[in-house]
């Protein structure tokens, strides 16, 4: 019988009908499997999925059983595209199921940052209880309305923020970081143009060549003062460190970051220290993770699945 095993079903949580795997062969799930354990644990499997545990060309000379691996996620960095091909191994990932979950939290993010949510919510709870005069220790926010949005990497999340962007009233541009998407509907600026620009920038782009260390400290010094700027991409894209020293040297207004170069993050990253906090929203790379994102992840998987068998027996 085929044997299927999830490596690490754990980072999906509590989903709905994983157990359809089961109707494709013997399916074993693990919530967690450390790297030195992989090998082991589909040393006789067909077919592996893997959210987070990275399938080295080691682990794939050491499994010849294998046959397909299927990602829970869109991005394949973390598999050895290169040795898969050598050994006949198909590689299927998932895309489209979080467009709507990320877009989401980046306007979290953004009103976070924009109306500074938190204070308000201190301040009722503390300061404005029989208060007489109150407004004047209140710090200012601002409306979307009006703002120029610059979106980096106008793919499918990217332009789906684009649209709701549109919906808050603000003015939208892009920056393609391929330097081959041409959308009709948006300006299309250069990068040093769009970080002048813009007053809230979110980045919607892949970790590659053309996008690790993009926006540097260099980057971040075009930004206007009272800007924001949002990373729903991947970690690597902004330099940590500069964004630090920016937002510690008021260079730019704030920065929401739900990836990290490292994940998790490390107490040595250099977003721990930022001086001022309220400056700066982080999330635990949570945009992707809506309950309705990771039940159509599970459902993409299976339909990854049999198609495969359909077209190799």
């Amino acid at each position: 019988m085929r044997k299927i095993v999830f490596l690490d079903a754990e980072t999906l949580g509590k989903v709905d009908g994983m157990e359809a795997y089961s109707q494709f062969g013997e399916f074993i799930a693990y919530d967690y499997t450390p790297a030195e354990q992989i090998i082991e644990r589909i040393a006789d499997a067909e077919i592996i999925i893997t959210n987070s545990a990275k399938i080295s060309r080691e682990i794939i000379e050491a499994s010849p059983k294998l046959r397909l691996i299927c990602i829970a996620a869109t991005g394949m960095n973390i598999i050895d595209l290169e040795a898969a091909k050598e050994h006949n191994v198909a590689v299927k990932n998932v895309a489209g199921y979080s467009t709507d979950s990320v877009t989401q939290v980046t306007f979290a993010m953004a009103l976070e940052l924009m109306q500074q949510t938190r204070f308000y919510n201190d301040f009722s709870r503390e300061g404005y209880i029989n208060a007489q005069c109150y407004r004047h220790k209140m710090p200012a926010f601002n409306e979307i309305a009006g703002k120029r949005w610059g979106v980096i990497g106008l793919g499918n999340i990217g332009r789906n923020v684009a649209k709701v962007a549109q919906a808050f009233g603000a003015e939208v541009v892009y920056y393609s970081t391929s330097g081959k998407n041409d959308n009709p509907n948006y300006q299309r600026l250069s990068l040093e143009q769009l970080m002048s620009s813009c007053d809230i920038i979110s980045i919607h782009a892949p970790l590659n060549d053309q996008t690790r260390n993009l926006i540097d400290y260099d980057k971040l010094s075009l930004m206007k003062k009272s800007a924001i700027i949002i990373n729903l991409g991947r970690g690597g894209i902004i330099n940590e460190s500069a964004l630090q020293q920016a937002l510690d040297n008021e260079i730019i207004s704030g920065a929401g970051i739900d990836v990290f170069t490292q994940e998790p993050i490390v107490s040595e990253n250099p977003l721990l220290k930022v001086k001022n906090p309220e400056r700066l929203v982080l999330a635990p790379h949570i945009g992707w993770t809506s309950v309705e994102a990771r039940n159509k992840i599970v459902g993409m998987i299976a339909n990854n699945i049999k198609t495969w068998i359909e077209q190799n027996n």
